[in-house]
Formats: structure tokens, C-alpha cells, sequence
């Protein structure tokens, strides 16, 4: 025997239901605020709890706001041509028509500046843009200072060697500045003539940095006698040693001249010296005491 499914119906009963229609109960508070429950065509909507003709007044309320915006944005573009038919009327009072000049732009320069003064060899040394100062009288050079290149150094007398040519300082003293004795002192009128070495092979020596030196720079020669000789750049040349500027270096004078000479050029490992001389050109420009 089989035993009944709950309920005391025979297997195989399909009990029939009439569904009892549930009335839902519009409009709630929360329908009325937001809309239609999730899932109901929003079209129903009217007809339950809501008047006819609610949608039609939220377009109608759409179209007037669309109107307004309209006619808003022409306001604006009439006012703005309005403007500018002032400003075209009388561009002076609105400082329209008037330019700015702006200072030109820095512009690379096509080629490097060639450091070096170039001329003749029987050219006249070249000259600073301040005046020479008057000369003085003999008084022996005891120091040598270049400020721009950090140059400090003790200066002695030197003659000509064996060969006819100037000496040149020990190179066991890389520091010493020597100074051609027979010609004249600093602050005398003409040219004193000071050597010094490039270096050394113990490495840098005095004049090591003369290639740097510009127009315009400074160099100061203490005296003997307690004077300052102020010299003043005005160029600098590298001359092949041999076609040396002779006339110009060692050529008469008449204002207080100062010039350098060390090596410049390429080291030749053969003869032991540098193709080329480096020559600073000074003048004095002024003295002051010590």
C-alpha cells in the first residue's frame, strides 16, 4: 500500500486553486515621491492614484525652461556684439592698436670668437679700451699677481743664455716668473718682458693657465720701491716659434707696456719644447702704493 503525500489526497491529485485577486493599495507616500514600483510600465502610472494630465505638466514645465535658455543665450551673443561694436568705435580709449616693443632674443652665435689677436708682425701690440697712465721711474719687479687666473708669484731678474735668446726661469721652481733685466722695468715707458713656464714634468707650472687671460683683465707687477703697476689686457696672441712677432714683443714704446710669453701649441717629444709662444699684451692703466 502506498502511503498518501500529506495532505490525505490520492497520488496524482492536482488540487485547483482560484487565485484571490490582491487589490494593491495606491498610492503609497513613497509611490507618490518617486515614481512607479520596480517593473511597472511607466505609462500605468496615471491611473493609479495620480490625476490625469501629471505628465503633461512636466513637459509643459521642460518647454518653458528650454524657451528661457534660448532667449538667454541671445541676450548674450546681442550684448557681446554690442561690445565690440564700442571697441571698434573707438579702439584708442580701450588701448587696442597699441604695441609693446619686446627686446630680441638672444641668438647663438654663427662661429666661435677667436681669442686670439691676429695682425702682421710688424703690427703695433693691441691696446685696452682704458687709457695708459704716465710713466715711471725705474724700479725692479719683486712680484707678479693675476688675479683672474690665480697667479702669485715671485719674479727674478734673468739675462740671455749662450744661444742669443732670453732665459728662462729653473724649471726647479715651477711658480718663479723671470724678468728680462735689460730691458725696461715695469712702469718705465716700452715693454718689460716676463717669462714664465706652461709646466713642468712635475705637472702645472706659473703660467700654466695663460691662455685664458681676455682683454680687459687685470694683472698687477709689485715694485721695489712699494708701487703697484696696474696693467690692463688688451689681447692675446699664439704665434708660431718660427715667425715669432719680434718687433711687435720687444719693439719700442711710449707708454708703460707689460708682456708674457710662455709655450703654447703641441709638445714636440723630439726637440723637447712646443711649436708655439703665447704673449699676453698689457698697459699700464694705473699705480697705487703697496
Amino acid at each position: 500500500m502506498s502511503t498518501p503525500p500529506p495532505g490525505g489526497q490520492p497520488p496524482g491529485h492536482v488540487p485547483h486553486y482560484r487565485p484571490v485577486p490582491v487589490q494593491p493599495q495606491y498610492p503609497h507616500p513613497f509611490q507618490q515621491q518617486y515614481g512607479p514600483p520596480y517593473g511597472e510600465p511607466y505609462e500605468e502610472w496615471p491611473r493609479r492614484g495620480q490625476p490625469d494630465g501629471h505628465l503633461d505638466g512636466h513637459l509643459d514645465g521642460g518647454r518653458v525652461m528650454r524657451s528661457v535658455l534660448i532667449l538667454a543665450g541671445i541676450a548674450g551673443v546681442v550684448t557681446v556684439l554690442v561690445g565690440m561694436l564700442f571697441v571698434l568705435a573707438a579702439p584708442e580709449e580701450y588701448g587696442i592698436g597699441e604695441r609693446t616693443t619686446l627686446p630680441p632674443r638672444n641668438q647663438a652665435a654663427a662661429a666661435p670668437v677667436n681669442p686670439y689677436f691676429q695682425a702682421p708682425p710688424t703690427a703695433p701690440p693691441p691696446q685696452p679700451s682704458l687709457p695708459a697712465a704716465p710713466a715711471m721711474q725705474p724700479s725692479s719687479p719683486v712680484r707678479l699677481v693675476i688675479p683672474r687666473l690665480g697667479v702669485n708669484a715671485p719674479v727674478r731678474s734673468v739675462g740671455l743664455d749662450g744661444k742669443g735668446a732670453i732665459e728662462v726661469p729653473p724649471v726647479s721652481n715651477p711658480n718663479l716668473v723671470g724678468w728680462y733685466r735689460s730691458g725696461p722695468t715695469p712702469g718705465e715707458a716700452g715693454p718689460a718682458i716676463m717669462l714664465g713656464h706652461k709646466d713642468t714634468r712635475l705637472g702645472s707650472a706659473v703660467f700654466s693657465r695663460l691662455d685664458e687671460i681676455r682683454n680687459g683683465d687685470v694683472i698687477e707687477v709689485h715694485r721695489k720701491d712699494g708701487v703697484i703697476a696696474v696693467y690692463t689686457v688688451g689681447g692675446l696672441e699664439q704665434a708660431d716659434k718660427s715667425v715669432f712677432p719680434t718687433q711687435r714683443v720687444y719693439g719700442e714704446s711710449p707708454n708703460p707696456q707689460l708682456h708674457l710669453i710662455t709655450c703654447g701649441g703641441i709638445y714636440n717629444r723630439t726637440t723637447g719644447h712646443y711649436t708655439d709662444n703665447v704673449i699676453a699684451y698689457a698697459t699700464m692703466t694705473s699705480t697705487r702704493m703697496a
